[in-house]
Formats: C-alpha cells, structure tokens, sequence
C-alpha cells in the first residue's frame, strides 16, 4: 500500500512560527513535529512575502486554502478554443464522441494538442454551465440524457442464466452461417418504451422478418415470434440467439410451441447478434427512434421486411436474402421429399 499524505494543521503552522523565531533549523523543526523535512521547507518557502516578512501562521493557512481552490492545469476541451468548437461543428453534423475523437487522431497523429479522447469530450459537455449551449450540444448526442448516466447500476441479473443456455453452449457450426435454420432476434422499442416490435433475422440468407406486438412484454414478445416461426418449416426452425432482455423471459415456452432453441448472448456483447444488429439499424430507416410503433399494422411491417428482403446484399455476393433463402427452402422441401420416398 502506497504513502498517505496529509496537510499541515494549524496547530502544526502555530508550532513552525514559533520555532522559526527561536531559530530552530528545518531539520530540527521536521524531527519535532514528524514531517519530513521538504515538508517543512516548502510550506516556508511557498509564502508569498518570503524573505521579506516573517513566516505567520494564520497567513500561511489562508495561502494554502487559496491555492487549493485553483486549478493546476487549465481544461484542454473547453469553449472559446479552436479544438471545443471543432469538436462541438462534428457534434452537430451528428457524429458521436468516439467518431470524433478517431478522426482527429488520424488527422493529427502528431499533434497532441489538437486531439482529444472521446471520454474527455463526454466529461467537458457535462461540466458546461446551464444554458443553451450545453442543451444543445446533449441534445446532439445519440442517446441525448441531461446528466450523465453511472456505467454501473447494481447489480446486474442478466448474467443469472443457466449454463446450457448461454451462447458457449451453441453448436459450434451457428458461427459458420453455413447450415441454414439458425436466427438472431431482438425487439426495437418506440417511443418511451411504450412500443415495440419483434425483428427476426437468419443467419445464413440474412433474411428478415418483423413482428407487430401488442405490448412490450414477454406474453406479447412470445406470441410475436411464435406467429413469425409459423410459416417456416421445422427443419429451418433450429436455434435463436438472443440478448438478454427481460421480454425473452418466456423463452422455455417459446421453444415447446417452435421447437426453435434459444440461447443467450453475453452482456454488453452486440457482436456475438451481429446481423440482427445491422438488420435493425436498416429497419430504422423506416421506424425511427422516437416513433409510436403501435400504429403500424402487420402489413406495414410486412412491406418494410419485403423492401429489405429483396434489396441486393454484398455479403451474398448480390444476391438478395429472398433469393438466397428461397434456394435454402426448395433445398430443404427436396430433401424431405426424398426421404419421404425412400420409405
């Protein structure tokens, strides 16, 4: 364990001041009150009359409250500076914190003082005065809070999942996008929390599928996904890889009427549901953030799932999820066939 430090006290600054007048040397004076002897040195020589008048107790204490109160270095990110208004430009143009800081390490990889860390760049917008400048600039950030938000906030349940349900408890061949049948899913939210939608996504054809729900919960989160699995046939119906949300909590029930099994991806670990994720910043485009999703009817949902199914991907060298999952779904309906007459 490191050393502990500790201001002098009054009484101490009483003694140093009678000591000095008796003469006492700073050795002498360190040895009797158990400080060191730069210490003592310092809190002399630190007087603003130093040399000229003699050491006072009651103005030495005033010095040190003083100098307390000020700051060693001055801000680096603050207003009226060339850095705080070009952080403050890429703000409005509605680039995040991290995006800023990137780009202005890679613009001026030598120039220490005109980049900046993105943690700098949250600490200086929250310490700004009250005012139309500080709501502005917050209300430029994603998520938009007043105050800043703790990263920690207790406890954190949703690690309390079983074993065989977290995701190192998937078959390994899910991460190979390889066999078709496998799905990520999530719920995006409208506004307030007030409203949500189902969103599916399978692995292999990046196909899409989107959910009206009744409310945001696990009942309505349940019997959104059973009516989207209906029309897929069972041998597409194998895995469900999912975040930890609380509208999952009826997952066991899920699987007895799907037969799809559901597993759980690690907290804070949005790449462990990648295509899920892309897949819902695409569906943004269509039901932005903020937005009441109670008043979009199936079919709406259907439309925008259609829009996006038959977009062309790049990941599918071109080809759309559509294309790719119908050539999945005759693959599989020939499998069966022949099976069936085999026997």
């Amino acid at each position: 364990m490191g050393k502990r430090y500790s201001q002098l006290q009054a009484t101490e600054r009483a003694a140093i001041m009678l000591m000095l007048e008796e003469g006492k040397t700073v050795r002498a004076m360190a040895r009797r009150l158990g400080r060191s002897a730069g210490t003592i040195s310092r809190e002399i020589r630190r007087q603003p009359y130093h040399g000229k008048l003699p050491y006072e107790a009651t103005r030495a204490a005033a010095q040190a409250f003083w100098q307390s109160r000020q700051s060693r270095n001055r801000a680096k990110l603050r207003p009226g500076t060339a850095l705080f208004q070009t952080v403050a430009r890429h703000l409005r143009q509605g680039w995040s914190p991290l995006q800023i800081a990137g780009r202005l390490r890679r613009m001026h990889p030598d120039a220490a003082a005109q980049r900046v860390c993105h943690e700098t760049i949250y600490v200086a917008l929250y310490v700004l005065p009250r005012g139309e400048l500080r709501r502005e600039l917050l209300a430029c950030l994603r998520q938009g809070h007043k105050t800043r938000r703790p990263r920690s906030r207790g406890t954190d349940r949703r690690n309390r999942i079983a074993e065989e349900l977290r995701i190192a408890a998937r078959p390994a061949a899910v991460a190979e996008r390889r066999v078709p049948g496998h799905w990520e899913g999530d719920l995006l939210k409208g506004a307030h929390n007030r409203s949500a939608v189902g969103t599916l996504v399978e692995r292999t054809s990046r196909l899409v599928m989107i959910a009206r729900m009744e409310a945001a919960n696990a009942l309505a989160a349940q019997h959104a996904f059973e009516r989207l699995f209906a029309p897929v046939p069972p041998a597409l119906r194998k895995t469900l890889t999912y975040d930890r949300g609380s509208e999952m909590a009826r997952h066991r029930e899920l699987t007895r009427r799907t037969g799809v099994k559901v597993y759980f991806a690690d907290p804070y670990s949005p790449w462990q549901r990648g295509s899920n994720e892309n897949t819902n910043g695409l569906i943004r485009q269509y039901l932005p953030k903020g937005t009441d999703l109670s008043r979009y009817s199936q079919a709406d949902l259907d439309a925008i799932a259609h829009l996006l199914n038959t977009r062309p991907r790049k990941v599918l060298d071109f080809q759309t999820p559509r294309e790719v999952f119908d050539k999945l779904l005759n693959r599989q309906l020939a499998n069966t066939s022949t099976v069936a007459l085999r026997r």
